[in-house]
């Protein structure tokens, strides 16, 4: 009888990213601390670990990412002067960041891509089965993305990367996989091959790699002698191909909620948004001021 996978608890976030997109702006700042409505981007990431059972967070981090460690941080001197003033609730969300989980940091020095941030995890990780979250993809906690794929791994054994369908005219702009229906059925497919950025027309499907991942530990020795590959840099996508062709068991779960690119200029600010319309305490009036802005706009001349 085969045993039980252990459970999770380890998760990494790679944030050494230079946010070029969001220039000039992350010239300063790291993108990651850019606001969704009044959270860092980060904290949201951090938030749904939390949420999957993950205590122990590991950040990958690069120059100018300081505002990163501050934020999960204590702030005596600002919490003081909160409790001063009997400013309960905004105590409570300067608080909450310091109290979500047990954050350690290590610094990529060199910007190697995403295979090289995620072996920069190895010694804290160690021999254990592990996450990683990546900081731009934001995933709605009324779809929890995790918990399913650790449910497909629990079943199914090995590692398990998150897929969603995309516009066959974007998969150029994604790490791309080929999917079999797994031999036990139910959730999660067989990844039978993987490309990183394939070229416009060649993609095997239009099933995009999105920015979650449960990985064997085994994944630091094949990025140890992985070479680097598309923009020069030791890319994931490379390392769970080769895993593939080697026969070890490599699944993914097709995504269909909701998720928000943050990494994009223009899917940053529908993120921001949608959720500001949600929420209890600014939704109604933001929306009945959208809707007035909208409606201005079609009636403006061209």
């Amino acid at each position: 009888m085969n045993s039980t996978p252990p459970r999770i608890t380890k998760a990494v976030i790679p944030a050494a990213g230079m946010g070029t997109r969001f220039l000039p702006l992350t010239k300063a700042t790291p993108k990651e601390m850019l606001p969704v409505v009044d959270k860092p981007a980060i904290q949201y990431v951090v938030e749904e670990a939390v949420a999957a059972g993950m205590s122990d967070i590991l950040m990958v981090t690069g120059r100018n990412k300081r505002p990163l460690e501050d934020h999960f941080d204590r702030n005596y001197e600002l919490e003081e002067a909160l409790q001063r003033r009997g400013d309960q609730d905004k105590l409570n969300s300067v608080c909450a960041p310091t109290e979500l989980a047990d954050i350690h940091y290590v610094r990529q020095r060199d910007p190697r891509g995403l295979g090289h941030a995620v072996l920069c995890a190895a010694p804290h990780v160690g021999r254990e089965p592990f996450a990683v979250l990546l900081a731009d993809d934001l995933i709605d906690p009324r779809d929890p993305l995790p918990a399913r794929m650790a449910e497909v791994r629990a079943r199914l054994g090995g590692s398990v990367v998150a897929l969603m369908e995309v516009d066959p005219d974007a998969i150029h702009l994604y790490g791309c996989a080929a999917v079999e229906q797994a031999a036990a059925g139910g959730d999660g497919v067989r990844i039978t091959e993987l490309v990183e950025k394939p070229e416009p027309g060649t993609a095997p499907s239009n099933l995009a790699v999105i920015g979650r991942y449960l990985l064997d530990p085994e994944i630091f020795e094949v990025l140890r002698s992985t070479r680097p590959g598309r923009g020069g840099e030791i890319q994931l996508t490379d390392a769970l191909r080769t895993l593939v062709r080697a026969g070890r068991p490599v699944h993914g779960v097709v995504f269909a909620g909701r998720r928000y690119d943050t990494g994009d200029r223009a899917e940053y600010l529908r993120a921001t948004v949608r959720l500001a319309c949600e929420r209890e305490d600014l939704g109604p009036e933001f929306l009945s001021w959208l809707r007035e802005f909208v409606r201005a706009a079609e009636l403006a001349p061209v």
